[in-house]
Parts: C-alpha cells; sequence; structure tokens
C-alpha cells in the first residue's frame, strides 16, 4: 500500500536496460526494475502504450519495483528500429501498428523470463495502460502462467467487425472463456475508448463465463488519467488507482 513501509527499512531499487529473448528468440530491449535487497519476490511484465516505450512506462516500472517487484518493460517495438520514444512510436503508427501476435509472443516471453529469475517467488502478473492494458488482457487470454492481469483503460477490447486490421485480427473480448487469470480493470467514466457502454460489455461477459475480475470506474476521469505530464491527470483518481493495483498485485502475487 501506499506508505505503508517504515522509515527504518533499508528500501531500494536496481533498474537498467537489458536484453532478452522475446518472441521466436528476438533479442530485444527491455527495462528491468527490482528490489534492491530482500527475499523473493513476485514478477509482473509491464506492457507500454500507444506513445511508446518511454520515460512514464520506466518510472512506471520503478514505482512498481519500489512496492516488492521484479518488473520487466519490453521495448515492443524494437524490432522497428530506434530513436526518440515519439519517433518510434510514430514510424509505428505510420505502418500499421505493432501487431497483437507480436506483443503476445514478447510478454510470454518476458513471463519465462520472470520466473526463472532466482529470486523469483513462482508467481507473475502482467499489467499495461491504454493499448498495453489491451494487449495485457490479451496476452493473459492467451498464454499460459500469468497469475493476474490488470487492465488500466484499454481501448479496443470491445471492436465492431470494421475495426479488426492485420495488426489487430481480433477483439480480446473473444478470448474470454480462455481467460484464467484473475482481472482488475480501471477505466474513467468521461473516456471514450473504452467508452462506459463498452466496459458494460466486457464485464457482462466476464459474469457470463464466471470469470474472477473487479472493476472500478472514477466519475470526472477520462482516458490515461494516470498520466501526470499530461492534462489528463486527476490526481485524486490516479492515486486511489494505484491503492487499487497494489492491493490486487499483493492479494494474487504474494501469497
Amino acid at each position: 500500500m501506499w506508505n505503508a513501509f517504515s522509515t527504518g527499512d533499508r528500501l531500494g531499487i536496481t533498474a537498467e536496460v537489458i536484453t532478452y529473448p522475446g518472441g521466436d528468440g528476438d533479442e530485444i530491449h527491455a527495462y528491468f526494475a527490482r528490489p534492491a535487497v530482500g527475499g523473493p519476490a513476485p514478477g509482473i511484465v509491464a506492457v507500454h502504450h500507444m506513445p511508446g516505450w518511454d520515460e512514464f512506462y520506466r518510472e512506471f516500472s520503478e514505482r512498481l519495483a519500489r512496492h516488492g517487484y521484479s518488473v520487466i518493460c519490453p521495448d515492443l517495438y524494437c524490432r522497428f528500429g530506434h530513436g526518440t520514444p515519439d519517433d518510434v512510436a510514430a514510424s509505428v503508427r505510420s505502418r500499421g501498428g505493432v501487431h497483437d501476435d507480436s506483443v503476445v509472443a514478447d510478454c510470454a516471453a518476458a513471463l519465462q523470463w520472470l520466473k526463472a529469475l532466482p529470486a523469483s517467488n513462482g508467481k507473475a502478473g502482467i499489467i499495461g495502460t491504454c493499448s498495453g492494458g489491451r494487449h495485457a488482457l490479451l496476452a493473459a487470454s492467451q498464454v499460459a502462467g500469468f497469475d493476474a492481469v490488470a487492465d488500466l483503460w484499454g481501448g479496443g477490447v470491445v471492436m465492431a467487425e470494421k475495426d479488426l486490421s492485420k495488426a489487430r485480427p481480433a477483439a480480446p473480448i473473444g478470448y474470454t472463456a480462455q481467460l484464467a487469470a484473475p482481472l482488475l480493470g480501471l477505466f474513467g467514466n468521461d473516456d471514450t475508448h473504452p467508452s462506459p457502454g463498452q466496459v458494460n460489455m466486457h464485464e457482462a461477459e466476464l459474469k457470463r463465463h464466471g470469470k474472477a475480475y473487479e472493476f472500478h470506474r472514477y466519475h470526472g476521469a477520462g482516458h490515461g488519467f494516470f498520466y501526470y505530464h499530461t492534462p489528463m491527470y486527476r490526481p485524486e483518481a490516479a492515486m486511489d488507482g494505484w491503492e487499487k493495483v497494489f492491493s490486487f498485485f499483493r492479494r494474487h502475487l504474494t501469497s
């Protein structure tokens, strides 16, 4: 939980850019943040959003690491080349976006990498925001071994036929029956992607299949309300959302 530490504890993290064998064995970059000291730790795969493998996601990963998790955030755009996050993301968008199967393969490889760490406690979750939330849900629905999944306002979970593409050939809601991990969802009621109606549709499908989930919705918040570097930021909703994330992962990954 937030501020739930003793001021006498010698806490710390280490964080660095590494490479690991991603999907199809391709060596790709990732940001790896972990507690500097302590015993076995659960792992988390952090799935970056459409703006790219950016500074926000490095700080996002570090925050999770400070709460006791070994966190790997793969550069899902690594195969497209390198440059500033904005330039790389623009290049990826101009080429139709990263393909779902590539993301799922990189997340599956990241899961295996985390669970093979000597300091692993044997459990790992996955989390993402925006397109990363959609990808986190898609990966957890298609890859065995995730112990928890958090989708933060992932747009495109519910998709019309006209929204499908070569990069995104299927809607994640169609894989609901395959989801084995408990799901946390955080959404802003002023969002349009996903809209409250789409969140309702997703919730109904989870109920229909008897899935373990919890959804939290925030009035006065729209898309990206965790993003403190943008006008979308809603501090009260964001801090409550972080509390929900910490509580959810603590229950499912540390017990």
